[in-house]
């Protein structure tokens, strides 16, 4: 970045209305209710009906485990409803997978709405994106990548076929084989979801919250608040990426989010700004409400722990 872009990325945050960060803050924790509501539909074609502070507490603390080390949230949510509500968390993993499945799907279905509606804006721009971050060796190196991959996988696959049936009643191949067991029935829970369209409007609502969240985002400084609705699609779907391809989203969810804006002529030092505007948003708003449960967690359930002890 030059000194001009420099002096008006600061200029741009001396300036921001910072008073936006607060409906923000709600439509951000509107859709993490809403996560821990759609994962409790998730559970109960298993029988299972954990409380809904506990579901919710276990959400926001795996986001801020996941903050400090990638994908270990996963494991704290599994482990803390678990704990406090006695589901099994071999049965949980299936669950998870699960939302990830849909959350993809939804991410895409944004993508493919920002594609459709300024195909001609973002086409070239994805393709250098895609380029650049899973393409940089080049096709025939993805390919090769690929194929190598696939045949890891395939041969991890019968080698483990093999060790199972030759190994069957080994006590470590019985624990792993209930484990898959669990994992495969949070998976099928799906098909036997009592309130279908329960969990779709959940979902639905989820990414509403983060195109509204996205959009409202764009006031915070001058220079971006005349952005159309419209961009709001390619900008959190490019967001997105950066938050799967680094941990909590730490330098390249900004980054992409100026990318995006300085094709609808917005300049870069302003573009940079709101990014890291909208990336400490929701990075605060993870630490706040985060915190908050993992204190709350234990205290809320004190009844319980005592009643068992």
């Amino acid at each position: 970045m030059d000194d001009k872009s420099w002096e008006d990325c600061k200029q741009a945050l001396k300036s921001a209305n910072y008073i936006l960060f607060l409906p923000v803050f709600f439509i951000i924790t509107a859709s993490h209710i809403s996560r821990a509501m759609r994962w409790k539909i998730l559970m109960k074609p298993m029988g299972y009906n954990p409380g809904f502070l506990n579901t919710f507490f276990a959400v926001m603390i795996g986001y801020l485990t996941n903050l400090a080390i990638p994908r270990l949230g996963e494991v704290i949510k599994c482990t803390i409803i678990g704990k406090y509500e006695k589901v099994p968390p071999d049965k949980l993993v299936g669950t998870i997978l699960v939302e990830r499945v849909v959350d993809v799907i939804c991410l895409g279905i944004v993508f493919v709405i920002a594609l459709l509606t300024q195909l001609d804006l973002l086409g070239q721009y994805a393709r250098k994106t895609m380029s650049e971050n899973f393409l940089k060796d080049g096709t025939n190196a993805l390919l090769i990548k690929l194929t190598i991959t696939v045949s890891i996988l395939i041969t991890f696959y019968f080698g483990l076929r093999f060790i199972f049936r030759k190994y069957q009643h080994n006590a470590f191949i019985t624990k792993v084989k209930k484990l898959a067991a669990g994992v495969k029935a949070g998976i099928t829970s799906i098909r036997y979801l009592q309130n279908k369209w329960e969990f779709i409007l959940h979902s639905i609502f989820i990414w509403c919250c983060y195109l509204g969240g996205t959009y409202l985002g764009f006031y915070a400084t001058i220079g971006t608040e005349n952005l159309p609705v419209a961009a709001t699609f390619p900008v959190l779907a490019f967001a997105s990426i950066g938050m799967i391809i680094t941990p909590g989203g730490i330098g390249a969810y900004p980054r992409f989010i100026m990318q995006v804006m300085m094709l609808y002529n917005v300049e870069e030092g302003v573009a940079f700004a709101n990014g890291n505007l909208q990336w400490i948003a929701q990075t605060v708003i993870i630490l706040l409400v985060g915190f908050i449960s993992l204190l709350l967690l234990p205290y809320f359930n004190k009844p319980k722990v005592a009643e068992a002890s």
